[in-house]
């Protein structure tokens, strides 16, 4: 996710870095391609009109709206599965922050028992958390999760298929061991259960939004409309606005053609473009607040943007 001040005026003009959020990077050879076939247009209806006409610009003005329309339903479209994506994962910080809050109750139980309940809980909230992580975006080093989990149960964590999902149920496992051995009452067990529920519903609508993109059928229609758009502007504008049509096309195209790669990145929110959401920097902030509250003082700094994006 780009994190950045808002630029001034003059500036605003000068970013073309894609991690500064200009689309230009992207879309330049396309815009490249709409200004040489404006100035083949514009050439060709100058030196010869009975091959090159020019039609009214008229049905332009119609087709722009209608695209335009279509355009940003798309784009609203794919900002709210970003925007989806960014609430569950606060649904997320929120879960383990009243777990790790809930659990002080254990404190004191059973000798150590109750202190160990606790870390235990924690420290599969971490792993948890970098479990989806990983989940949603593959590579993501698995060595953080290991290193919050018992060594015995390694070896049955690495071949499961849906790793956060297992490592709930060995949450589970745990909330039901001490339930059994009288170290919670039904009451706590039920308020523990409905943390951990809420973290499992975080996992689903998460999965949900990766695995259920936008209906092809609109980024197909949408590609073709706009592509065939700009190149048949220079028709209907070469008579009037002469060599200026290589600007004015151009514009339009970056414009169009800008906000269609922009709803393209938007439209996987775990991905790791600039635009996508920061959810590695998420977990990173999620686990240092866990081990926070186990008391632990050997700490990593906070998650801060490079170069403007924060992943």
């Amino acid at each position: 996710m780009i994190v950045r001040d808002k630029p001034s005026i003059l500036s605003i003009f000068f970013i073309v870095r894609r991690a500064s959020g200009s689309m230009l990077v992207q879309i330049y050879p396309q815009l490249l391609l709409v200004m040489g076939l404006s100035a083949l247009v514009v050439l060709g209806h100058r030196h010869a009109p009975q091959f090159v006409p020019v039609v009214s610009s008229a049905p332009f003005a119609l087709i722009g709206i209608a695209l335009s329309i279509f355009l940003g339903f798309r784009n609203n479209a794919c900002y709210d599965r970003w925007w989806e994506a960014r609430k569950q994962w606060g649904e997320l910080v929120k879960a383990c922050r009243d777990l790790a809050r809930q659990t002080l109750l254990l404190e004191g139980r059973a000798g150590t028992r109750g202190v160990d309940v606790r870390a235990a809980l924690v420290d599969h909230a971490i792993a948890f958390t970098y479990a989806l992580l990983q989940h949603l975006r593959p590579g993501e080093d698995e060595q953080r999760i290991l290193e919050r989990l018992p060594k015995a149960i390694h070896g049955r964590f690495r071949p499961n298929r849906n790793r956060p999902d297992f490592i709930l149920r060995e949450m589970g496992a745990i909330l039901a061991t001490a339930y059994r051995d009288k170290l919670i009452s039904d009451i706590e067990f039920s308020l523990f259960d409905r943390t951990v529920s809420q973290m499992a519903s975080v996992h689903a609508a998460c999965e949900r939004i990766r695995t259920t993109p936008v209906p092809f059928a609109y980024t197909l229609l949408l590609h073709r409309t706009a592509y065939m758009f700009c190149f048949l502007l220079p028709f209907g504008f070469a008579d009037l606005t002469g060599w200026l049509t290589l600007f004015a096309a151009g514009m339009v195209a970056y414009t169009f053609f800008g906000l269609d790669t922009l709803g393209d990145e938007l439209e996987e929110p775990f991905g790791e473009l600039p635009n996508d959401l920061p959810i590695a920097a998420m977990a990173d902030t999620i686990a240092i607040g866990l081990r926070e509250a186990l008391g632990e003082t050997d700490l990593p700094p906070l998650p801060i943007p490079v170069d403007f994006v924060l992943m």
